[in-house]
C-alpha cells in the first residue's frame, strides 16, 4: 500500500488526525527520547523491566515527532499501534526487522505494563535499548536530512 493510501486509510478509520507540524515540538520530543533513552540504560541493572519499557517510550516518543513531522498524530483507541504501522509504512522494507521489533516491544510494554506475571531478561532489556538508539538515531538522521534548512538541538 501506498503512503498516501495508508493515511487516507487510516485518516477515514479515525486512527490518525491531521495536526500542524512544528519544528519546535518534534526537537521537544527528541530529545525527551533521548533522556528516556539516558534513563533506560541507567536503569538496565537496576530493573529490567522499566528499562525495557522505557527504551519502547524512546521508540514511540521519536516515532510521534516523525508523525507530527508529516502533520500528522494518532487518535484514541490504537495510539501506539498507529505509530508503529505509521513508522513500518515510512520506513519500509529496508528497515521492517526495526519496525517488527518495535512492534514486538510494543506488545510485550503492554503485557508487563498491565499482566503481574511477567519478567524481563537482562538480555531483553539490553536489546529493547539496543533497538531503541538504533531506531532514535536513524529518525534523528532522517529528519535532518530531510530539513537540512532547520538548525535542530538534538
Amino acid at each position: 500500500m501506498s503512503y498516501e493510501k495508508f493515511v487516507e486509510e487510516y485518516l477515514a478509520k479515525g486512527l490518525l488526525k491531521k495536526e500542524k507540524s512544528s519544528f519546535s515540538a518534534v526537537g521537544k520530543n527528541i530529545l525527551r527520547s533521548e533522556k528516556d533513552l539516558k534513563t533506560a540504560k541507567a536503569n538496565l541493572k537496576i530493573d529490567e523491566g522499566i528499562a525495557y519499557t522505557v527504551a519502547y517510550l524512546a521508540m514511540l516518543r521519536t516515532g510521534r515527532a516523525y508523525m507530527l513531522l508529516k502533520g500528522f498524530r494518532p487518535t484514541d483507541g490504537y495510539q501506539h499501534k498507529t505509530v508503529v504501522e505509521f513508522m513500518g509504512q515510512c520506513l519500509g522494507e529496508e528497515y521492517k526487522n526495526m519496525v517488527e521489533r518495535f512492534d514486538r516491544m510494543r506488545r510485550k510494554r503492554n503485557i508487563f505494563t498491565y499482566e503481574i506475571d511477567i519478567s524481563i531478561s537482562y538480555t531483553e532489556a539490553e536489546n529493547a535499548f539496543d533497538t531503541a538508539t538504533k531506531f532514535t538515531n536513524l529518525i534523528k538522521e532522517i529528519i535532518k536530512r530531510d530539513n537540512p534548512q532547520e538548525h535542530f538541538k538534538f
